[in-house]
């Protein structure tokens, strides 16, 4: 029984990742698309829209490789899963960052 159960969950798990991962993918490439077009129609805030959107999408990445590490057998794999973790936390708080410089340098051109 307890075998069915845990085949049940890696089975859930893995849908539960590849569901997370084709929104996060489906998210950026639909935020890039956006982006470019507000770039080419020269909108203000294509800047701030893009980082957004990779920072949501970057989020649902986070959540299928955390997602992942249930289903790890071995250390290494977990090391792994964690060095990626941490990387896209990392790129996550750069891209927050990044868009907060932005949104200071917007409101202070309007100021003017």
């Amino acid at each position: 029984m307890i075998g069915i159960l845990e085949v049940l969950l890696q089975y859930i798990v893995e849908i539960g990742i590849l569901i997370f991962e084709f929104i996060g993918v489906g998210v950026i490439i639909w935020t890039s698309l956006v982006s470019f077009y507000k770039y080419v129609t020269k909108q203000p805030d294509t800047r701030i829209y893009l980082g957004k959107g990779l920072a949501m999408g970057l989020e649902f990445k986070i959540g299928s490789e955390i997602l992942r590490t249930v289903v790890v057998r071995e250390w290494s794999e977990i090391a792994i899963v964690a060095g990626i973790i941490a990387l896209r936390a990392a790129l996550t708080f750069l891209i927050h960052w990044e868009i907060k410089e932005e949104e200071k340098e917007t409101a202070v051109h309007k100021e003017m």
